[in-house]
């Protein structure tokens, strides 16, 4: 690379960078537990509850997911 162009990544950006991507990472997945719990409310309203308890075990799980990736971090 150039010296020109070169630069030394500080250990600010490199933290910035990864609660960027912790952040991003955190809206996807609560933007899928949206999306799954809108295409299964009252949809299948006759499923067995095992069907029902599996969709919100599932919901729980990526919401758990989504809040450790930013719990205790800046």
């Amino acid at each position: 690379m150039n010296d020109r162009h070169s630069f030394e990544m500080t250990d600010e950006m490199q933290q910035a960078m990864e609660t960027a991507k912790r952040q991003g990472l955190q809206k996807d997945l609560r933007a899928l537990a949206a999306s799954i719990r809108v295409a299964a409310e009252g949809r299948y309203d006759d499923a067995d509850t095992g069907w029902r308890s599996g969709v919100e075990w599932t919901l729980l799980w990526i919401e758990n997911t989504a809040s450790q990736l930013t719990d205790g971090r800046p």
